[in-house]
């Protein structure tokens, strides 16, 4: 494996108004190497990435790429000189098709004129060829699942002949085949002499696929190991700087009667078909399966924001219609959705606003202004309860970490003081400790006697959180299991069950 420094950042330094997001951090990524970049959210993982990457101008430090020193001015920059960066949060242009995402800004023409369309796809096809990626290269993008879309990106990347390429939270919306795929192309990539700097909070694809670990934590460095040298408790040590026993709080809830039924929920234009299930007061139920088995759709589906076929869905023994969201948070349900950036968060609203935009009734005073002091001991106690890291309440929700935004989004849900909860991969890219909080404030709401219902791709979280799971296979409902006494394979059994 060779061993030449392909990238050498030394003593980083970034300040936003009145936080210290980067203090002197360095990272060196030799030439051939999986180099895994590590911390909680908010550590500054991203933002050092964001330096590297010319979207922050940094305060201090310096950046050398195979010796010469670099200070890229914009993404743009940095990829045509061989440095790019697969986002988490897919940043696509989602009406156009896939060529034209690739290859955006940089068309081969023919004459110096015309775009040459036949060598794009022709162009297209070969990187996807040598990628083992089965997409259209004329298929658009906002007809593809998410997974599909992040290997357009990686394609992308790859054309540019990348020699140091960014991986954010590659992972946390990919199937475990898709993930397999995706570490074929990595380990292709290192094999070629690329430098891969790869973001992830999954320690065991960490453990897998790295060859060097640097730990990060509140803008400060802490470690650079050699991968082999760390136990997974070792990492959780560094990184949250306190020993992680349990990764789930004691189970304290105790389920009651009854409290929301759903019988033969089909769906009119998603596969969905004839699914039924009752969940108790105080109970906390898990819906898995694997990606497009249904998951998401049910949720969807009962919250109001899918369109039903048939099927009747009751609350405390009466039938609640739910024909659209307004409707449902009136009857007392909440849906913290997946796709956090495309589907929560109002990117260019502060944090108060984006945590009271759900709750505003009760900030109203005499029925005509919001009460600035209600909404501020709100967004109080929400940033308290979740622990979320930010200056003050008036930042920008977009300037927060992947993982702080979700907290918010969880906190805005539960200032409408919901009856039924449904999260959807509540914890998606967050990290371990945050990850605690979220599950402690999961199952205080099921100790308040409400119904909780999560759907999530990692089964551990399932088992460890859940009373009870339900599966889904091909739209279907295949089965449940007691979460107390299930495995993770009797679960993957019954989510082939239709496939």
């Amino acid at each position: 494996m060779g061993q030449e420094v392909l990238l050498q950042m030394s003593n980083i330094s970034k300040e936003f108004p009145g936080v210290k997001a980067l203090d002197n951090v360095s990272l060196t990524v030799k030439r051939g190497t999986v180099h895994a970049l590590m911390g909680e959210n908010g550590a500054g993982k991203s933002t050092l990435m964001k330096c590297l990457f010319g979207m922050y101008n940094k305060d201090g430090g310096t950046i050398k790429l195979e010796g010469k020193e670099v200070n890229f001015k914009n993404s743009k920059e940095a990829l045509e000189n061989g440095v790019a960066m697969v986002h988490q949060e897919l940043n696509q242009a989602l009406k156009r098709n896939v060529m034209d995402n690739i290859w955006l800004g940089r068309y081969p023409k023919v004459g110096g004129v015309m775009v040459n369309e036949r060598k794009i796809y022709q162009d297209t096809l070969d990187v996807f060829k040598e990628l083992e990626i089965d997409v259209d290269p004329k298929r658009v993008m906002s007809t593809m699942p998410v997974s599909q879309r992040q290997m357009v990106e990686i394609a992308k990347a790859v054309s540019f002949n990348s020699k140091i390429i960014v991986f954010d939270e590659p992972t946390s919306s990919l199937t475990e085949e898709e993930v397999e795929h995706l570490f074929r192309i990595i380990n292709m990539l290192r094999d070629r002499g690329c430098g891969i700097i790869y973001i992830s909070h999954k320690m065991a694809e960490i453990k897998r696929i790295s060859d060097e670990i640097t730990i990060m934590r509140d803008g400060t460095w802490v470690a650079t190991e050699p991968a082999d040298d760390l136990s997974m408790d070792d990492i959780i040590r560094l990184m949250v700087g306190r020993e992680l026993t349990n990764q789930f709080p004691p189970k304290t809830n105790k389920p009651g009667e009854v409290a929301l039924e759903v019988e033969h929920l089909t769906a009119q234009y998603s596969m969905l078909k004839d699914v039924s299930f009752n969940v108790r007061k105080g109970e906390i139920v898990g819906i898995a399966g694997l990606d497009g088995s249904g998951r998401t759709e049910t949720l969807e589906n009962i919250f109001g924001i899918a369109t039903r076929k048939e099927g009747v869905i009751k609350l405390d023994g009466k039938v609640v219609k739910n024909r659209n969201a307004r409707e449902s948070i009136k009857n007392g349900f909440a849906l913290l959705t997946e796709e956090r950036r495309a589907t929560g968060i109002f990117g260019i609203l502060s944090i108060r606003e984006n945590t009271v935009i759900s709750s505003l009734k009760k900030h109203k005073k005499a029925g005509l202004y919001l009460s600035e002091k209600s909404m501020k001991a709100d967004t109080k106690w929400s940033i308290d309860a979740m622990r979320t890291k930010t200056p003050t309440q008036e930042t920008k929700i977009r300037s927060l970490s992947g993982g702080n935004q979700q907290k918010v989004i969880l906190g805005r849900w539960l200032l409408t003081e919901p009856e039924v909860l449904l999260l959807d991969e509540p914890t998606r890219g967050i990290d371990v400790g945050a990850k605690y909080e979220i599950y402690q404030l999961i199952l205080d709401l099921a100790n308040k006697d409400k119904v909780v219902m999560v759907v999530s791709s990692e089964m551990p979280e399932l088992l460890g959180i859940c009373d009870r799971i339900l599966v889904m296979s091909g739209g279907r409902l295949a089965g449940e299991v007691d979460a107390k006494t299930a495995t993770q394979e009797e679960i993957m059994t019954l989510a082939a069950k239709y496939v």
